[in-house]
């Protein structure tokens, strides 16, 4: 065996180099298509293959066992609990109250207001009676001083899903006595007969309606008749309304207004020698006021001019008015500085309404006509220096034609008129072209709504077309007043009012003699101060006891020449709150 495996050996090297001489030819292969391969499907191979080895051993079962020991333990963790927040407890509120009080003077005063819910607040009906008078003497007056003030008002208010509306009517009665004589005027010098009381009356009529989806936003109505007890009426109709139509970015606005008054008086003014013939008046006012509302980031914008038609129905006269109503606003810093400036005028309508609330002492012989208001331009700055201060600071310079101011009657004996009125103890309306150049100045600290803290002041420079004193204006007013919540009992509260010196002019009539050129002479009127308290305890949610003391100072000041007013005055009460 061994020999033969030996010469096989020996015999392959010589069969391979026989075959490396040997011509193998030449072959022609021919492709009779492109090559187009394929995948076939493969075989996958399972993820955990399974093993049949019968080397690899067998799994053992393990038992586990827990030898417990019991540990004692004291810790116990506490429950989590929610933070609490100190509440107040909820005011409660009722829908009337009521007032009475008395002082020195017996001076009286009654209050009572309630407001009556129907219909889950869609409904409203407010009812208020307000009642104040004094039956005391003023030292060194010879003639009666009483007065009182009441008046009543009702309202009765629906809302809607898309507006709502107002209906009202009230009635007042104010009595007043002109007391105020002129100091060279003894008490042999009056009549026994003379009847120094005046009663002013009022009625009116006034509603209101605001719409929410419409281009009319608001419109009022005021109809009113007033009258006094010497002959005199007056009857006012005012209506006006406010339309907006938002135009992209910005706001259309359409204001239109009717102001009619008309009155007469028996009496004519004093400046003649004779009560007759009286005075009557009449003037419509129509006018339209078209503008704009631009709003860009911090400024606003609102551009718009009054167009007035002047009406003086009494003398057949007619007159055209066009008026700037321009103001803006711009936000410097948020909630800390905003400036303001505009330029507005106007038709202003006066009334011998108007005039008695301002001064109760004017006689019924009054020349009444409107003022034409040509331009107010004013320029400020308000916002706040702390987080509870804010101020105000504003420009102001006015031009106004037929401006009223308030005169002292001239004296005329020769009058034979009804009522004590000619002895220089009322007041006339002297119409000026006045120019204003004013200053306005407010702060105002309020911490935590239990303390407030504010004070203010107006100084004026006037300059009159007739070259005489603005009469009876003061060039400086000034007020401060505090309110002071102590703890959920007590309130106290005290304000203090200035107004500066005023100039007027007292007048003797004569025969033959212009109202121009009677005997006169200028009175300078003093500067005073006028300081008030309130003091208050609540006894319980309905119960509330009050006193108010006024004129602490008990000055003898005269707020319109030769009329003092009372000295301290002292008054206590109570008031009542209750549901109907």
């Amino acid at each position: 065996m061994t020999r033969i495996l030996l010469l096989s050996l020996m015999l392959i090297p010589i069969g391979i180099l026989n075959a490396q001489e040997k011509d193998l030819g030449t072959e022609t292969v021919t492709v009779v298509r492109s090559y187009r391969p394929t995948v076939s499907e493969a075989y996958k191979i399972r993820p955990v293959p399974g093993i049949n080895d019968s080397i690899v051993a067998r799994k053992m079962p393990i038992q586990y066992s827990i030898f417990s020991v019991p540990v004692a333990s004291t810790f116990v963790p506490a429950k989590g609990q929610a933070a609490t927040v100190d509440k107040t407890e909820r005011e409660q509120l009722f829908n009337t109250y009521a007032s009475f009080g008395l002082g020195n003077y017996t001076n009286a005063l009654a209050d009572f207001y309630t407001s009556l819910d129907y219909d889950r607040g869609k409904q409203l009906l407010d009812l208020g009676f307000n009642h104040f008078s004094s039956r005391g003497d003023i030292d060194e007056t010879f003639l009666n001083t009483d007065f009182y003030n009441t008046d009543l008002d009702v309202t009765y208010a629906r809302r809607e899903r898309e507006w709502d509306w107002n209906l009202g009517a009230g009635v007042s009665h104010r009595k007043y006595n002109w007391y105020g004589l002129p100091e060279d005027i003894s008490e042999t010098d009056i009549p026994g007969s003379i009847d120094e009381a005046q009663n002013y009356f009022m009625a009116e009529l006034k509603g209101g309606v605001h719409l929410t989806n419409s281009f009319l936003k608001e419109g009022g109505v005021l109809i009113r008749g007033f009258w006094d007890a010497a002959g005199s009426g007056e009857q006012r109709i005012a209506l006006n309304g406010d339309l907006e139509l938002p135009i992209t970015q910005e706001t259309f606005t359409l204001g239109i207004h009717v102001d009619y008054v008309g009155g007469e008086f028996d009496n004519g003014p004093l400046t003649q020698l004779q009560s007759e013939p009286g005075i009557t008046y009449s003037f419509l006012q129509t006018g339209i006021q078209p503008g704009v509302v631009l709003l860009r980031d911090d400024l606003k914008l609102e551009l718009a001019a009054k167009i007035v038609l002047g009406f003086d129905t009494e003398n057949n006269e007619t007159d055209f008015y066009i008026y700037p109503a321009v103001n803006a606003s711009y936000v410097l810093s948020e909630e800390m500085a905003i400036a303001y400036a505009g330029v507005e005028g106007g038709l202003v309508q006066n009334s011998y309404y108007d005039f008695s609330v301002q001064n109760p002492f004017v006689s019924p012989t009054l020349m009444v006509m409107p003022t034409d208001r040509q331009y107010e331009a004013y320029l400020g700055i308000r916002g706040q220096l702390l987080p509870e201060l804010t101020y105000n600071l504003k420009g102001i310079y006015r031009a106004e034609n037929f401006l009223p101011l308030f005169l002292l009657n001239p004296e005329n004996d020769s009058r034979t008129d009804e009522k004590g009125y000619y002895y220089g103890n009322s007041f006339r309306v002297f119409y000026d072209d006045v120019k204003t150049l004013g200053l306005f100045a407010e702060l105002e600290l309020s911490v935590n709504r239990n303390f407030t803290l504010g004070v203010n002041a107006t100084v004026n420079d006037y300059s009159t077309e007739t070259g005489n004193p603005a009469w009876n204006l003061p060039n400086l007013e000034a007020s401060l007043f505090m309110d002071y919540q102590i703890g959920s009992d007590w309130y106290f509260g005290a304000s203090l009012f200035y107004v500066g010196e005023r100039e007027d002019l007292a007048s003797v009539a004569g025969a033959g003699i212009p109202p121009e050129a009677f005997p006169s002479q200028i009175r300078n009127l003093e500067g005073f101060f006028d300081a008030n308290l309130h003091l208050g305890y609540h006894l319980n949610t309905r119960m509330t006891l009050f006193a108010r003391a006024s004129n602490l100072a008990n000055n003898s000041y005269q707020r319109w020449a030769n009329f003092r007013v009372q000295g301290l005055q002292v008054l206590a009460g109570a008031s009542y709150k209750f549901d109907l």
